[in-house]
């Protein structure tokens, strides 16, 4: 009889799984991106996951299209950022290693965090800090900026990680009464409408049998990476199953290696190894912090005489 595992195991086993669907899905639309015009494959894959997500939503929670008017124009916002991501992701994904791609986009946490920091006001100490500039530096060395590796996509990537950070910015600012998956699917629904509108300037080709299971399954797999996202949530502790989305890299490596026949250089693979260090830290500071205040804000609320709210 098997032990059933704990929930930050659970947790640790659906990020990785959220993680290499994701990964999987960049391999789909990059294969298929060789023979079909990008934003051919960004609109019918975009229709594919926004019919199936608003299914799963339907089915799950409800589509519930309705949020206070003071979170429109951050619905609005992330949308726009969720677009400029897809399109200088994408177009970075298609025209380079998909590990390097994926390496630089594990910067995304540290960046997050200096952004609420600039935005929120989140205090963020000398740790934190320390390491934010050295997983910079980690993000030098997989650029490599002035030598012949370097070029226009690997910028494309950084934007792309400062745009998705503008969409998770965006995000946190929402009243907790936003249906968080009914804007998934609008901004499903928004890229694929831009994706539509942009392959328009591109003759569109007939799909052989190949490309179209490789939309489909690019389609599939965001749903994937959607729903263990959510299913990570509600199981184990944050901060144990967190580090576990740089386990994308590791799939990138794989891919890159046997689908590509693509590997990173040294530097790269330093630089990426420095990124997920400092990202991984940063992560398990933030529980540190977390905790503290929460055990500061218990005993100041039992000590006698202290003021309630």
């Amino acid at each position: 009889m098997s032990t059933p595992l704990s929930p930050n195991l659970r947790g640790a086993l659906y990020m990785t799984l959220s993680m290499a669907a994701f990964t999987l899905n960049d391999a789909c639309v990059k294969l298929v991106a060789e023979t079909v015009p990008l934003f051919q494959v960004i609109f019918l894959r975009g229709l594919g996951t926004t019919i199936l997500l608003a299914i799963f939503v339907q089915m799950t929670t409800g589509l519930r299209p309705s949020w206070p008017r003071r979170d429109r124009p951050l619905i609005a916002g992330r949308t726009l950022a969720e677009i400029a991501a897809m399109v200088t992701f994408t177009l970075a994904l298609t025209n380079m290693a998909i590990a390097n791609a994926t390496a630089i986009l594990a910067a995304l946490p540290l960046v997050v965090t200096l952004g609420a920091a600039l935005v929120f006001g989140d205090r963020v100490g000398w740790r934190r800090l320390s390491a934010i500039c050295i997983g910079f530096v980690g993000v030098l060395l997989i650029v490599q900026p002035g030598t012949d590796g370097f070029n226009i996509w690997s910028l494309l990537v950084l934007l792309s990680v400062l745009v998705i950070t503008a969409r998770d910015l965006f995000t946190r600012a929402f009243s907790p009464t936003v249906p968080t998956m009914t804007v998934a699917v609008l901004t499903a629904g928004a890229v694929c409408l831009v994706g539509g509108v942009l392959s328009l300037f591109t003759p569109w080709v007939a799909l052989d049998l190949r490309e179209a299971a490789l939309i489909a399954a690019a389609a599939v797999l965001i749903i994937g990476g959607y729903v263990f996202g959510i299913m990570v949530m509600r199981v184990g502790e944050v901060g144990f199953v967190s580090p576990f989305r740089y386990t994308s890299l590791i799939f990138a490596l794989i891919l890159g290696l046997v689908v590509f026949d693509e590997f990173p250089n040294a530097l790269a693979l330093i630089g990426g190894v420095i990124v997920v260090s400092t990202g991984i830290f940063t992560l398990l500071r933030e529980r540190m912090v977390a905790r503290a205040s929460r055990r500061s804000a218990a005993k100041a609320a039992i000590t006698p005489g202290a003021p309630h709210g």
